[in-house]
């Protein structure tokens, strides 16, 4: 087996500990990327080294395989499969995989020790199993065990690692966030403590708001690896059909979505052949791609989906310095950043949801959003890290446009190259479509805030930013001219 970092292997230190003084369910907290499986198969082969035998769940049909996999990466090869008829059914395996959804229609398997991936999702079938064997040992696993009620079934919370521990020593990326767009929300009702899809879908796909999810990306976006999450099917089809008509290699997974598929569309991200991924909440566990933009184009008042879903976007990888946020659903702003969400304690039901986050420090602040270039800064941060805004008052601050627009300020300094190399690719457009030097004045004045003077008016084929930029004011100009079109119809 692969050698453990220390921070895995105090994590199965500190859960041998809570076994020995008699917890029956402990649960077992790290972050996303942190090697929850990895942590898994050790103390799946701790047991097997005892000759005990072990059921490792998981919470979707589509993680068997990978989790078979990782398994038997690890050196463990004695594996069986509680899946409907999977082809490496073996009961007599000392260790079974198991879906939740096929144990909760068949006989519960005998084993010495229960293993819970992803337990913050409460299956009812774990729950049973647990009531009809009160002293078999369960061990959940999870990165956010901050469900309400979670505290009724596991009995200690062991924390490996936090996202913040694990980003500021290396393990993971760090991330940049910037919000964009400001959704109206103030129709969408809250049922089961999160947003009501049906409303929710309807507020998201106002064909501004979708029209700025591309736009921003083309802006913004670096042509990354990106991974965009969805309210539902119908909003995520009009997201990829935006991205399609922006000429962006866009695809869409769903439920529905099968795993050789997935895979595929995976690898394709990886390759390049795809940008971005367009889901329904279908990517936010289980995922391996180097993803290195997330757009938050899904509202939710849930802390557990809200960091599932940012930790998609920050394992590490070559090359990668750290990963985007293009948030256009407020929940940064709402909800704080993903790395400063953290529980000491498991909800039992009884305590209130706006439980402190850490019971020495209180609450976080919450960010703020810089009104030059949307980048969210931490609370207290006057000056903005990302463009050197430092704002005065707010009447310096405009709308137009449906995009927020610095009237006064600073705006982000570019070197003289970054200018020209921008400025030539305006040129290659003015000779190869007929612009004049006025168009491409003004382009130039919209990206760095002022003349191009002292450029060489030497044309070049434009580079992703220049294009991306030039693309996304086209898809804003059409917009304008199809909202005064059904303006002047319905006058």
């Amino acid at each position: 087996m692969r050698q453990l970092h220390d921070y895995q292997a105090n994590a199965i230190a500190f859960l041998r500990q809570s076994l020995a003084k008699g917890h029956k369910r402990p649960m077992l907290q790290a972050a996303t990327g942190s090697g929850k499986t990895v942590i898994g198969a050790h103390i799946t082969q701790s047991a097997l080294d005892k000759g005990k035998r072990v059921c490792f769940t998981v919470p979707a049909i589509s993680l068997i395989d990978q989790t078979v996999e990782r398994f038997r990466q690890e050196g463990i090869d004695n594996l069986g499969v509680i899946q409907a008829d999977h082809p490496a059914t073996d009961p007599t395996a000392q260790v079974q995989i198991a879906s939740v959804q096929t144990l909760a229609r068949r006989m519960f398997p005998g084993t010495d020790l229960v293993i819970v991936d992803e337990a913050h999702q409460m299956h009812k079938a774990v729950f049973q199993w647990m009531g009809h064997c009160p002293e078999l040992p369960f061990v959940g696993l999870s990165a956010t065990p901050w469900t309400k009620g979670l505290g009724k079934y596991y009995d200690d919370l062991i924390v490996a690692a936090t996202t913040g521990d694990l980003i500021s020593r290396g393990f993971l990326a760090p991330f940049r966030v910037f919000a964009p767009s400001h959704p109206d929300l103030c129709k969408v009702r809250t049922v089961a403590g999160d947003y009501h899809e049906g409303d929710l879908e309807e507020a998201m796909s106002e064909p501004k708001l979708t029209a700025d999810i591309v736009s921003t990306w083309l802006e913004m976006g670096e042509n990354r690896p990106t991974l965009c999450f969805a309210v539902n099917r119908a909003h995520a089809r009009k997201l990829q059909d935006e991205f399609t008509a922006a000429n962006v290699s866009c695809a869409y997974v769903d439920a529905y979505t099968d795993r050789e598929e997935r895979k595929r569309l995976c690898e394709a991200l990886n390759d390049g052949l795809v940008k971005v991924i367009v889901n329904i909440g279908t990517m936010t566990t289980g995922v391996d791609v180097d993803c290195r933009c997330i757009i938050l184009a899904r509202p939710t008042k849930s802390e557990t989906l809200y960091v599932q879903i940012i930790g998609r976007g920050l394992r590490t990888a070559q090359g990668k310095v750290d990963c985007l946020i293009l948030d256009h659903s407020d929940t940064t702003l709402r909800l704080g950043f993903a790395d400063q969400i953290h529980h000491d304690t498991l909800d039992d039901g009884r305590r209130d949801e706006t439980r402190s986050r850490n019971a020495k420090t209180g609450t976080p602040k919450l960010p703020k959003e810089c009104t030059s270039c949307h980048f969210v800064k931490p609370a207290g941060v006057h000056v903005c890290p990302q463009c050197g805004f430092a704002p005065a008052r707010r009447e310096d601050v405009e709308t137009a446009a449906g995009k927020l627009v610095q009237v006064a300020g600073g705006k982000a300094q570019a070197d003289h190259s970054t200018k020209q190399r921008f400025w030539s690719g305006l040129q290659w457009y003015c000779q190869q479509r007929g612009y004049n030097q006025g168009w491409a004045s003004h382009k130039y004045r919209e990206k760095f805030g002022v003349w191009p003077r002292g450029m060489l008016d030497t044309p070049r084929a434009p580079d992703a930013e220049c294009a991306n930029f030039v693309r996304a004011g086209m898809i804003r100009f059409a917009k304008a001219k199809q909202k005064q079109l059904r303006e002047a119809t319905n006058g």
